[in-house]
């Protein structure tokens, strides 16, 4: 049986250090924008609800794409940060009628290559979950701590430490409450986990696929251009 889930992606982002034309979420991979991709996932699960995308309000690349006319799909103003996007898209969800214990998942705008088995097994791993959880991949290599000066202050213990990713999986009141006091704490919030963490809460990591990389640098493109064939 499927779990059922609404979506948010936030999408404001300029991604200033790929130095293109345009925000990294709308550049090209096999014909499709890198937003397309991330949303594909989901647009093809039997348990989504409806999804939100956060995108700046002047935005003039979102509603060329043809996603935009999807009616699962609709439109919320993104904020200056990620946190603030992401709390738009819940309070919209909120306000249309999504219940407090419905699940929901945030994902990266620039996130395209979720494989469904990761997918599927954080909704199955989570849906009894008291609090929630995350993908995430553990440390593979050697972790180093930098001084002030750029040297090596000390060499981390890797079997602790996970690379947090998308999607995470939350119950929407929660979440929505956890981000809201964040913000109004003014705490640095780089994720909906920290935003849950700070609430003390502790997520649940699952286990999900290394190259579910999320596009930041001009070589993340280029792989992704590399590693799949036109029409995607």
């Amino acid at each position: 049986m499927s779990v059922p889930f609404w979506l948010v992606i936030p999408a404001a982002g300029v991604g200033a250090r790929m130095a293109a034309d345009r925000p990294k979420q709308y550049l090209q991979i096999a014909g499709r924008s890198i937003l397309e991709h991330s949303l594909h996932c989901f647009l093809d699960h039997p348990g989504l609800l409806g999804a939100i995308v956060c995108v700046a309000v002047d935005d003039p690349f979102w509603p060329l794409l043809p996603v935009a006319n999807d009616p699962r799909v609709r439109r919320a103003p993104g904020g200056r940060e990620r946190a603030d996007s992401v709390l738009a898209g819940l309070q919209m969800l909120l306000a249309e009628g999504a219940g407090a214990e419905d699940w929901v998942l945030v994902h990266d705008a620039a996130r395209p290559n979720l494989a469904k088995q990761d997918l599927d097994r954080l909704l199955v791993s989570l849906a009894d979950d008291p609090v929630g959880g995350l993908l995430a991949v553990p440390a593979r290599d050697t972790l180093k701590r930098a001084s002030a000066d750029g040297r090596v202050a000390q060499t981390v213990d890797r079997s602790v430490i996970w690379q947090a990713y998308t999607p995470q999986m939350f119950r929407l009141g929660a979440l929505h409450q956890a981000l809201s006091q964040a913000l109004q704490a003014q705490v640095a919030v780089t994720d909906e986990a920290s935003a849950m963490e700070w609430a003390g809460q502790s997520p649940r990591l699952i286990e999900g696929r290394a190259d579910n990389l999320k596009v930041t640098r001009p070589e993340d493109l280029h792989y992704l251009q590399s590693l799949w064939p036109r029409g995607h």
